[in-house]
């Protein structure tokens, strides 16, 4: 019998999920929302006791900061490295941590190395064996009002995730950490007390942004879309900015409020670069 790609497979889970009511989309574990659709408690079980080896690579990020745009960066480059060893790498080569059932586990035994996973898991819900083994760990951030707006169209484009009926609804809950992975300053905060570990490597979104139109300010995107980029490719990265679309001058001030009491001072508060990318 084949078995069902990654892609096709993912399809029929959130096919599957539009015929769950609203609140049968959203499972809490350990405090947390999650995708019911995508994520299991037995799964979050495994995950614990997930086998991990030195030259892992993690690939850590909050939802919307960047996620995908970096994931194939890793895919591409860690595909090199195994063709070039003379391995063929797995389709499903690159492997998102919560999603999916436990069995999951043992069939990436046999990936061989080195390996790309990823998550948006709080740092306390990462596998301990992660920062045991000093597997690489590359953590993306973005600044919390183009993510808020991001995430906004994301929940509501996504048939695994409830609908929110209004940007203002989401804004709250995004604000209060009623979202799926929780608080953005929860995330933040807990990873700004381990920039500086070694197996730790901090980027941001506005970062891969400046270098992109460093590299290719004279290509136009198009061009590169049409010519540059792989077929398989499919991904464009969003706007830095796009806040502005959205907030209120009212929720400007309170996400100001937030993240002076969260992030100013800190390391990667000063990374964030909120002044030049989160004020008028």
């Amino acid at each position: 019998m084949a078995v069902d790609s990654p892609v096709t497979e993912l399809d029929k889970i959130l096919d599957a999920a539009k015929r769950k009511k609203p609140e049968e989309l959203l499972v809490t574990y350990k405090g947390v929302l999650y995708p019911s659709a995508l994520c299991r408690a037995e799964t979050f079980q495994a995950l614990d006791i997930m086998e991990v080896r030195k030259d892992d690579v993690f690939l850590v990020a909050y939802p919307k900061c960047g996620t995908t745009w970096v994931k194939h960066i890793l895919n591409d480059l860690t595909s090199a490295v195994l063709k070039n060893k003379g391995e063929v790498p797995p389709t499903d080569h690159t492997q998102l941590l919560e999603f999916g059932v436990p069995e999951k586990f043992q069939k990436i035994k046999s990936f061989p190395s080195p390996r790309v996973f990823v998550t948006h898991l709080h740092y306390d819900n990462i596998p301990k064996a992660v920062f045991g083994t000093k597997a690489k760990v590359l953590v993306v951030f973005r600044n919390p009002k183009d993510a808020a707006v991001s995430y906004y169209h994301f929940y509501n484009k996504n048939p695994g995730l409830p609908n929110v009926s209004s940007w203002d609804e989401f804004f709250q809950k995004f604000m209060s950490g009623e979202v799926c992975w929780s608080s953005y300053f929860d995330h933040a905060l807990a990873w700004n007390k381990h920039m500086d570990e070694e197996n730790i490597m901090i980027i941001t979104y506005e970062e891969m942004k400046e270098v992109n139109l460093f590299l290719i300010q004279n290509c136009s995107l198009q061009y590169i879309l049409k010519h540059l980029v792989p077929s398989s490719f499919h991904f464009v990265p969003g706007t830095v900015g796009d806040w502005k679309n959205r907030f209120t001058e009212a929720q400007s001030q309170e996400m100001d409020a937030k993240f002076e009491e969260c992030l100013a001072g800190t390391k990667l508060g000063a990374r964030l670069k909120y002044d030049k990318y989160c004020k008028c």
